[in-house]
């Protein structure tokens, strides 16, 4: 458990801006070996970083003036909480693969747009559409309940962080790794790292199915069987985004950076959003209420 925890807050201190200084970090402890496994903790990054993104928008929602805006407003401000949390982590990915692959069809100088620290336009574009999509989807689940946003928040930000981890597993490092932020991330993910992630990611999911189903409501006007249809859908539009991604990358790039995972993870944040919407009339319509 002290390996565990010490793994998990080393993720937090790479992933994220909660700050694990002084004599917390010291306790912590840091090596290539230790920060490399850590990255089986990314959707445990997920839980604490949705937690409380949720939780504002929870706040929000309560506080703010009855209006049918007032979704669009908590999903704004909660995705600036997201940002602030993360450093816009992975939003840089996001923009550094879009300028790479979208201003060249040359491999080499992909790879080298990718290592510059501006944002060109294809960069800004994507981020803003991404964060556009974002917002807007979650606006449109809080319109159907404030509850459903909340729900969707959190298990976006666990599930998302699973699939970087896959892109790992199944690709080869093609950055500069002397000067990659992904530098520990290089050598291929352990099968046990993926069994830590995975038990992250799907004790988040089961995690709301259970509560749901001990009439705690989380979903409301959902059975049981209709919610975990419902979450299956964002994980399937989330793993299609993911399979995508990873084709483009071997395509391309014949391996992935740094920045292909925090890409990896918005597209794939995103995709789970539109799961979930896409998936809410089918079934509400199907009777599973």
């Amino acid at each position: 458990m002290v390996r565990f925890l010490r793994h998990y807050l080393l993720s937090l201190q790479f992933f994220t801006r909660v700050p694990v200084t002084g004599r917390l970090a010291d306790w912590v402890g840091f090596s290539p070996a230790m920060l490399r496994a850590s990255a089986a903790h990314l959707p445990g990054v997920g839980w604490l970083v949705g937690a409380v993104v949720a939780l504002v928008t929870w706040l929000l929602l309560a506080l703010l003036p009855a209006s049918p805006f007032a979704p669009l407003v908590a999903a704004v401000l909660g995705t600036v909480v997201s940002a602030l949390m993360t450093g816009a982590f992975h939003e840089d990915g996001l923009a550094d693969v879009a300028d790479g692959l979208g201003g060249t069809l040359n491999r080499e100088r992909a790879l080298e747009i990718m290592k510059d620290s501006r944002v060109g336009a294809f960069g800004a574009i994507a981020v803003v559409l991404a964060l556009l999509a974002k917002v807007s989807l979650l606006a449109l689940l809080g319109s159907l309940h404030g509850t459903v946003m909340v729900v969707a928040l959190f298990l976006g930000h666990v599930v998302s962080r699973f699939w970087p981890l896959l892109i790992i597993r199944l690709l080869p490092h093609v950055g500069d790794v002397a000067g990659s932020k992904s530098k520990p991330l290089a050598d291929q993910i352990s099968v046990g790292s993926l069994w830590v992630a995975g038990l992250w990611t799907f004790g988040a999911l089961g995690l709301v199915v259970i509560a749901h189903a001990a009439m705690v409501l989380i979903v409301p006007t959902l059975a049981v069987n209709a919610v975990a249809l419902w979450l299956a859908a964002g994980v399937l539009g989330s793993g299609l985004a993911w399979l995508g991604m990873l084709r483009w990358f071997a395509r391309r790039l014949q391996g992935f950076t740094g920045d292909c995972l925090g890409a990896t993870q918005q597209v794939c944040e995103l995709m789970f959003y539109l799961g979930l919407v896409l998936a809410w009339g089918a079934v509400t319509r199907g009777g599973l209420v």
